[in-house]
């Protein structure tokens, strides 16, 4: 088996509660390695999400009403640049002043 594989088994049976007691000290010092906190969270994320419950004020079709809302901003937000945008762009910035020494 792949050292990093079971090295997140190790850190997902920790975060269950169910690591045998010879590998907790294993688990421990992989936390501390490479990307073992982001592994922690990431179980732990995880384990929120499924123990979330449905929000009760949600109407069933949320979910698509979000979409089309949201697919009506994208394409109000949007601007086409136009081949000359560049220059006319560079023309409206306005340049730093150059003091002559005399």
């Amino acid at each position: 088996m792949e050292t990093n594989k079971k090295i997140r088994e190790h850190i997902s049976a920790l975060s269950d509660g169910e690591l045998p007691d010879a590998d907790v000290e294993l688990a421990f010092a992989t936390l501390d390695a490479g990307d073992g906190h982001q592994t922690w969270n990431t179980y732990h994320r995880i384990g929120d999400v499924l123990r979330a419950q449905a929000t009760p004020e949600l109407s069933d079709a949320f979910s698509a009403k979000l979409a089309e809302r949201l697919a009506q901003e994208a394409t109000h937000g949007r601007r086409t640049p136009t081949s000359n945008a560049a220059p006319a762009i560079a023309d409206a910035v306005p340049k730093p002043a150059v003091a002559s020494i005399s």
